[in-house]
């Protein structure tokens, strides 16, 4: 069954609508339901100001673990990932949810329904900011930790029922896209051209 029928670029030959139903269908029990909405709650952009603050003291506190310009770059970021997703992307494309494409017999929805604005996944975004933010600045096995994080967001709001694979890949590549410019650009606001 294919029934998303978008650009090629986004319906992968039709594996978009197949990998979304087997991920989605994978598991209904406790486990997989409460790490999916755990995920998906984890993930949510209203977490920003709690994110910023924790990695703010920790800058202030411990500022070899986290770099001041780090909190810098993770806010400007999402700013640019803001911008991008729902004053671009999400109107621009306009693409239907899993929900409005297959219907609700069809898709596992745990949570609010959700039926357009589909593409990029903002969840999978910010996760990746947040990701990719920490793992500029920190050792390579706590990089990978950061880089689970941000998967673990995208794969949960496949399992809600809220996206498709292409949207939380896209989230993904549009987060870290996003903190890799900030991060880029930071040296020109640090004053003098030095890191703090």
């Amino acid at each position: 069954m294919v029934l998303n029928s978008h650009s090629s670029w986004y319906a992968w030959h039709g594996w978009n609508d197949r990998l979304f139903l087997v991920i989605n269908h994978a598991g209904d029990n406790p486990v997989w339901n409460n790490a999916a909405r755990l995920g998906t709650v984890l993930g949510d952009h209203h977490l920003l100001p709690i994110y910023l603050g924790l990695m703010l003291t920790v800058a202030m506190r411990w500022p070899k673990r986290v770099a001041l310009r780090s909190v810098l770059v993770y806010a400007w970021a999402n700013l640019l990932l803001f911008i991008t997703t729902y004053a671009i992307l999400k109107p621009w494309a306009h693409f239907p949810r899993p929900l409005s494409v297959f219907g609700p017999q069809w898709v596992h929805v745990l949570g609010e329904p959700k039926f357009t604005h589909s593409f990029p996944s903002g969840h999978a975004g910010f996760a990746s900011v947040l990701a990719t933010t920490l793992a500029l600045s920190s050792p390579r096995p706590l990089g990978m930790v950061f880089a689970g994080f941000a998967i673990w967001v995208a794969w949960s709001r496949i399992a809600v029922g809220a996206h498709f694979p292409a949207d939380v890949v896209g989230g993904l590549v549009l987060g870290a896209l996003c903190a890799l410019l900030a991060h880029a650009l930071s040296r020109f606001w640090i004053r003098g051209g030095k890191s703090v």
